[in-house]
C-alpha cells in the first residue's frame, strides 16, 4: 500500500481565507484613522500623511473590488499583509518614541498579531490534503499540519464526500472531500484501517 493524499476542505484553512478580507479592511481602517489624526494635527500636510491615505485607499480598493484577486492571487494577498504590519510596526515604534506608552503597545500587539496571520496566510495552498501514510494521518491545519500516530486514532469513517476521524483524545475530526472519492481510492483507506486498527 502507498500512501494516500486526499484533496480536502480543512475547517481552519476556509475560516481564515473568510476572514482575511476583513482583517485587510480593519488595517486599511486604522491606517486611515492615522492618516486623518496626523492630517489635523500638523500644518504642513507631509508626505507621511499622502503615504498612509494612499495605503489605505489602496487596501480598500483590493478588497472591495478585488475580492477574488486576494483568494486566486496570494502573493498580492501577502504582499499587503506584509505592508500592515510594516505600518503597525512603524507606528509603535513612532508612537513609544514620542512617550505613547499604550498606543505604542496596541499597534506592537497588532504587529504581532499580523506577523502570525502573515504566517498562517503563507501556509493557503490551493488544496489542504489528508494524508494516510504506514505510520499514520496528516491532519491540514494551521499553523501547521498535525500528525496523528495509528496509536492516536480510534476510528476512520469514510463516504464517498466525507471522511470522519476520531482520536483517543475523544477528538472528532471531520473533513469534506474536494473530489468524491472512486472506489479504489475508498478501498485503499479500508485495508489502512484494517492493518492499523483492525477494523
Amino acid at each position: 500500500m502507498d500512501s494516500i493524499s486526499l484533496p480536502v476542505v480543512a475547517p481552519s484553512f476556509e475560516r481564515l481565507k473568510r476572514s482575511g478580507a476583513w482583517l485587510h479592511i480593519a488595517a486599511g481602517l486604522l491606517i486611515l484613522t492615522h492618516a486623518i489624526s496626523h492630517f489635523r494635527g500638523e500644518e504642513t500636510h507631509t508626505l507621511y500623511f499622502w503615504c498612509q491615505l494612499i495605503i489605505s485607499l489602496d487596501i480598500f480598493l483590493l478588497v472591495l473590488a478585488g475580492k477574488d484577486v486576494l483568494r486566486q492571487m496570494p502573493r498580492v494577498n501577502l504582499f499587503f499583509r506584509i505592508v500592515e504590519i510594516i505600518f503597525f510596526l512603524g507606528i509603535g515604534t513612532i508612537m513609544l518614541m514620542q512617550g505613547h506608552i499604550v498606543i505604542a503597545i496596541v499597534h506592537h500587539s497588532l504587529c504581532v498579531a499580523y506577523c502570525y496571520l502573515f504566517y498562517c496566510e503563507r501556509r493557503l495552498r490551493a488544496e489542504e490534503l489528508l494524508s494516510f501514510h504506514h505510520t499514520g494521518i496528516t491532519i491540514p491545519g494551521l499553523p501547521e499540519s498535525r500528525f496523528l500516530l495509528w496509536s492516536h486514532v480510534n476510528d476512520v469513517e469514510t463516504s464517498y464526500d466525507t471522511i470522519r476521524i476520531s482520536t483517543s483524545e475523544k477528538e472528532d475530526l471531520s473533513f469534506d472531500l474536494r473530489n468524491n472519492l472512486e472506489f479504489g481510492q475508498m478501498e485503499d483507506i479500508h485495508q489502512f484501517c484494517r492493518f492499523y486498527l483492525g477494523k
